[in-house]
C-alpha cells in the first residue's frame, strides 16, 4: 500500500498532462495503466512490418500544438523530446468524377483550386479567411474555457462587447447550424461543401445534424492559417514528452496495472484497488479517464450515491464505430484525379453530403454502410521517417460502422460478428480505395484490420468502436457532457474527478479537459 496525493485511472493523454502539471505544482501522483502501453488512443507501433509505424488512433497533433498546455509547457515537452512535422497540404477530397479539391496553408493556392469549381466560392473563402481570427477568437476561448457560469458569462460579454447582439447571434447560430445549412448557405460548388462536410464526420456530424457546422469552419478555416502538424515519427511522440514530464517531476506511472475498484468512504474518494489485489491510497484526488459507462457498478461497485448521476453515466450515448486499417506500401497511392494528391496529409473519400448522411443512418440502423466514409491518411507523405527509405504507410479511417452488425446495405456480406467479417470488409474499403486509385493493392506490403470491436478490446473506452469517445450532440455538450451538472469534470463522490474525450470540451488532441482540470485543482 502506498499514499499519493492524486491517482489516475488510465494513461491517457489528458490524464497524462493534468499528471504533469500536478507533479510540477509539488503533487505526489500516480497513473495506473491497464494496458502494456500508455497513450490511449494515441499509440504508435508497427502493426504491419517492421519499420512500419502505424498511428492506433489520433494522427493529427494541431490540436495539442495549439493547446493551453503546449504554450506552457513547449520547453519542457521538447526537453522530453516532442517533434512535430509541419503540414501544407493538410486535406482534400477526390471525388468520382475524377475531379479534386484541397486545402493548403497558402491562400492563393486554396482560392486557385477554388475558382476552378466557382469564383464566387474562391472570393467567400477569402472574406472567411480574412474574418477567422476575430471569430476564432470567441470559439477558441469558448472551447478552451471549463463549462461554469462564471466562464460562460466572460465570453458571452466578451462576444457581445466585441461582436455587437447581432455578431453575437451570428456566432451562436453557427454553434447551432447543422454542416450542411452552413455549407449550403455559404459555398455554390457541391464539391467544395463536400470536401469541408468530411471534417464532421471525424466526431459524429453528419450533414444534417444540428451544432456540426463548427468542425468544418474551424478545421477548413484553421488549416488555411496555420496549417497541421503530425507526431515526427509517430503521434507517440506526445505521449513519451508527456510521460517523461510526469516521471521527472517525481510522478509514477504503471503499465499492466487495471483498477478494479475505485475506494470510498463516507461519500469520499479515498484511493484504488488493483486487479492484482493491490490499494493505494489517494489525499487529494482520484481522477479516471474512463468512459462513464465504467463508473457505475464496475469501478463504483455500490453506484456513486446519487442515482440520477448513475443513470446519466450508463445512458451516456456513443458515436458510431470506425474500422482502422494500416498499410505498409512500396509506394504512395496513385491517385487518378491528379499526382498532387500524393502529398495531402489526409485525402478524404465520400462523393456528396447525401452520401455521407446515408452512410450515417446506415450504421445507425445496424447495416454495413455500402459506401463508407473513408479517411485516408498519407502520414509518410509528410513523415518519411515513419517508414523505411522509400516506403510508405496508409492510415485509413472507416466511418460510420455499427458495433453490432445486424445487415449489410449491399447486400453481400452475411449479418455476423465481427471477427468474422472484417476482413470481408475490409476488402470492400480496398475497392473504393481502388476506383480512385488504381493499383492500391500491388503496392501493399503488409495490412492490419481493427474491426469497431478490435478498438474496444485495445482500448475500453472506445465503446463499440467510437474513437471520439461519446456523441457530441447537442444534447451531449457543453454543459450536458458528459451530463447535466457534471460539466466541471465533478462526479457526487467528493474527489473524485473524470478528465477524457467523454467529458467537456470532447475528443481531440488538445489536452484541455485534463489541463484544465490540473488548474482547477492545483492552480495555473
Amino acid at each position: 500500500m502506498s499514499e499519493f496525493d492524486a491517482i489516475f485511472v488510465g494513461a491517457g493523454h489528458n490524464s497524462l498532462a493534468c499528471a504533469a502539471h500536478l507533479a510540477l505544482k509539488g503533487w505526489k501522483t500516480a497513473v495506473f495503466e491497464r494496458s502494456a502501453t500508455i497513450g490511449g488512443a494515441v499509440q504508435t507501433h508497427e502493426y504491419t512490418v517492421p519499420g512500419f509505424r502505424h498511428d492506433f488512433g489520433a494522427m493529427n497533433l494541431s490540436l495539442f500544438a495549439g493547446s493551453a498546455f503546449h504554450r506552457k509547457y513547449a520547453n519542457e515537452l521538447k526537453t522530453h523530446g516532442l517533434e512535430f512535422a509541419p503540414v501544407a497540404d493538410c486535406f482534400a477530397s477526390a471525388f468520382p468524377d475524377g475531379r479534386w479539391f484541397g486545402v493548403s496553408n497558402d491562400l492563393e493556392t486554396t482560392a486557385s483550386r477554388l475558382a476552378a469549381f466557382s469564383a464566387a466560392d474562391a472570393a467567400t473563402w477569402r472574406r472567411l479567411v480574412a474574418g477567422f481570427m476575430p471569430e476564432a477568437e470567441h470559439l477558441f476561448r469558448l472551447l478552451g474555457s471549463p463549462m461554469s457560469g462564471r466562464a460562460l458569462a466572460g465570453n458571452a460579454w466578451n462576444l457581445w462587447r466585441k461582436k455587437g447582439f447581432s455578431g453575437a447571434l451570428d456566432t451562436g447560430r453557427l454553434l447551432l447550424s447543422s454542416p450542411r445549412a452552413w455549407l449550403e448557405e455559404t459555398f455554390e460548388s457541391p464539391h467544395v461543401r463536400t470536401t469541408l462536410a468530411a471534417w464532421g464526420m471525424h466526431l459524429d456530424f453528419a450533414p444534417d445534424i444540428a451544432g456540426g457546422a463548427v468542425f468544418p469552419y474551424l478545421e477548413s478555416m484553421a488549416n488555411q492559417a496555420f496549417g497541421m502538424v503530425l507526431g515526427k515519427g509517430g503521434a507517440d511522440t506526445m505521449i513519451r514528452a508527456l510521460s517523461g514530464m510526469v516521471t521527472a517531476a517525481g510522478g509514477k506511472i504503471a503499465t499492466g496495472a487495471e483498477v478494479a475498484e475505485i475506494t470510498v468512504a463516507g461519500g469520499r474518494a479515498t484511493g484504488v484497488r488493483l486487479a492484482f489485489g493491490d490499494f493505494h491510497i489517494a489525499s487529494r484526488a482520484v481522477i479516471a479517464g474512463v468512459a462513464p459507462k465504467a463508473l457505475p457498478g464496475k469501478l463504483l461497485p455500490d453506484g456513486s450515491g446519487d442515482a440520477g448521476f448513475d443513470a446519466a453515466m450508463k445512458k451516456f450515448r456513443h458515436a458510431p464505430g470506425t474500422m482502422m486499417i494500416h498499410l505498409a506500401l512500396d509506394d504512395l497511392p496513385d491517385w487518378r484525379a491528379g499526382a498532387e494528391l500524393r502529398q495531402f496529409a489526409y485525402v478524404h473519400l465520400s462523393p456528396s453530403l447525401d452520401a455521407m448522411s446515408r452512410t450515417y443512418q446506415q450504421a445507425m440502423a445496424g447495416m454495413l454502410p455500402d459506401e463508407p466514409v473513408l479517411v485516408v491518411g498519407q502520414p509518410t507523405a509528410v513523415d518519411p521517417s515513419r517508414a523505411p527509405d522509400g516506403k510508405h504507410i496508409l492510415w485509413v479511417q472507416v466511418r460510420m460502422l455499427p458495433a453490432e452488425i445486424l445487415g449489410d446495405a449491399a447486400g453481400k456480406i452475411a449479418p455476423d460478428r465481427w471477427d468474422e467479417v472484417k476482413q470481408a470488409y475490409a476488402e470492400r474499403v480496398l475497392d473504393i480505395i481502388e476506383s480512385y486509385a488504381p493499383g492500391l493493392r500491388q503496392k501493399i506490403l503488409g495490412r492490419a484490420v481493427f474491426s469497431p470491436l478490435d478498438l474496444e478490446r485495445e482500448n475500453p473506452n472506445l465503446v463499440g468502436g467510437d474513437q471520439v469517445c461519446g456523441s457530441h450532440h447537442l444534447a451531449q455538450n457543453f454543459l450536458f457532457r458528459p451530463a447535466r451538472g457534471y460539466a466541471g469534470w465533478n462526479t457526487p463522490v467528493a474527489n473524485l474527478h473524470l478528465t477524457g474525450a467523454a467529458t467537456w470540451p470532447g475528443a481531440g488532441t488538445g489536452a484541455a479537459s485534463g489541463f484544465m482540470l490540473a488548474q482547477q485543482l492545483g492552480g495555473r
